[in-house]
C-alpha cells in the first residue's frame, strides 16, 4: 500500500476489492462480470449488487454540487 501511495482506511485489501467493484459497475461494466471477475459465488447477483447502491450515493453526493454555490 505504501509503495502505491494508497493511505487511509482505504489502505486494506478489503479496500482495494471494494474499489475494484465500485470502479467496475462505475464504469458500466455489467454486473454479472464484475460478479465473475471479484469471484463471487451467485456470479453478479446479490454480493455484486452492493455496489451499485454504492455508486449511487456517490453519484448523489456529486450531483449535488450542481446546487451550491453561484453559476
Amino acid at each position: 500500500m505504501d509503495m502505491a501511495g494508497i493511505e487511509g482506511p482505504q489502505a486494506t485489501p478489503k479496500g482495494l476489492r471494494h474499489g475494484f467493484g465500485c470502479h467496475g459497475i462505475g464504469s458500466g461494466l455489467p454486473e454479472s462480470l464484475v460478479g465473475r471477475l471479484m469471484g463471487h459465488a451467485d456470479g453478479g447477483g446479490k454480493s455484486t449488487r452492493i455496489y451499485t447502491y454504492v455508486v449511487n450515493a456517490e453519484e448523489r453526493a456529486l450531483t449535488a454540487r450542481m446546487w451550491r454555490g453561484p453559476l
